[in-house]
């Protein structure tokens, strides 16, 4: 490995903006995440996160590259690397080198600690690479660990065909009740984020401001990367979502609905919508985003139409759509200093207490 690193002329470069391009189009080619994307960091940027993209090249190709997000606090901050590194899969050997550049931006940015959540799933190489450099198990992840990934690359018919019948009636019942379909516009906003407010209260999640869900539909609506979809009947918005694709990949990452009229299955058809949506932009699977990660660790348990509370309800939804559960290879932190970890960590959460363990500003 190292006498292949001595023959590459390699190069560690901060990216700017000038090369933004260069940058998403090595990270779409090689198949990462969106939270990998030069839009991304932009995004939090306006959140209280300062993105550093930095990228390791051979004569100006890109071999790998890390978007990490640093959090400022008064005297320190601490860093998230969401879904990343992205490493060329030939170039497996370069990731040292890359992440040494990485403790060594944030060394002197006065990092306490670097949380990792590599783009993989449980059993690949990223926990066995990570633990070799220094990296130890965090004790939760900030994304979910586990999801429900859709196949949608075939007709629309054959993923009709694969969806628990319930599902699939329910779809076709919200089209026969006269629930209809649209993209939503910047003016909707309000209307989403007070259907996204009545879903928090009801189901008992953390939300954002309403700024936060309008910039990220505005950066990603830009390239057609990000629609607003909401569900109609007779004439009033009773649900909402806003789905994301990057790549050959789709998500689903924020949606909302109504208490009133949920009988006529708005969300079946929305969820239908989108996928449609990221089958006609090219893209092979469609996330679903967040299951309980029971399911994702050791299955559906046979018990789960009587669970109650976490996402269960959720889970139920979700299953119907034919996809199949995933558990990704979880989070890594590596520690710069301990003492400032173990307050972090042990004391802040007992002072001031957060939504489901994590700190609001991941």
């Amino acid at each position: 490995m190292l006498d292949s690193l001595f023959r590459k002329k390699l190069t560690i470069r901060e990216i700017e903006v000038v090369d933004r391009e260069k940058w998403d189009s090595f990270v779409e080619g090689e198949g990462a995440h969106i939270l990998q994307s030069y839009a991304w960091g932009e995004f939090k940027s306006q959140f209280g996160w300062n993105p550093l993209r930095l990228a390791v090249e051979d004569e100006g190709r890109i071999l790998a590259a890390a978007q990490v997000l640093i959090r400022p606090l008064p005297i320190a901050s601490f860093a998230y690397l969401p879904k990343g590194p992205v490493v060329a899969e030939s170039q497996r050997e370069v990731l040292s080198v890359l992440l040494g550049a990485v403790h060594r931006a944030l060394r002197r940015k006065l990092c306490i600690f670097l949380r990792v959540e590599p783009d993989g799933e449980e059993g690949s190489e990223w926990g066995e690479e990570l633990s070799r450099l220094g990296f130890r198990p965090a004790a939760a992840t900030v994304q979910p660990q586990s999801t429900i990934l859709v196949d949608v690359q075939d007709p629309a018919e054959v993923l009709l065909g694969r969806m628990k019948p319930k599902t699939r009636y329910n779809i076709g019942l919200a089209q026969k009740k006269g629930v209809a379909v649209r993209e939503g516009v910047e003016a909707d906003f309000s209307e989403f984020y007070r259907l996204l407010e009545e879903t928090s209260r009801r189901d008992g999640f953390f939300i954002r401001s309403e700024d936060y869900y309008r910039q990220a539909w505005q950066l990603f609506s830009l390239a057609d990367r990000c629609r607003l979809l909401l569900a109609t009947f007779n004439g009033q918005v009773i649900a909402g979502l806003m789905a994301f694709v990057w790549g050959k990949r789709a998500w689903y990452l924020y949606g909302a609905s109504s208490q009133e009229q949920r009988e006529v299955m708005p969300n079946h058809l929305l969820q239908w919508q989108a996928m449609l949506w990221a089958k006609e932009r090219g893209c092979t699977t469609y996330d679903l985003w967040g299951i309980p990660d029971e399911v994702g660790r050791v299955g559906e348990p046979q018990d789960f139409m009587e669970r109650k509370g976490g996402l269960w309800g959720v889970y139920r939804f979700k299953r119907g759509f034919g996809g199949h559960a995933v558990r990704s290879a979880g989070a890594f932190d590596y520690i710069y200093s301990r003492l400032g970890y173990w307050v972090l960590m042990e004391l802040a959460p007992r002072l001031r207490p957060t939504v489901s363990g994590r700190w609001e500003g991941w």
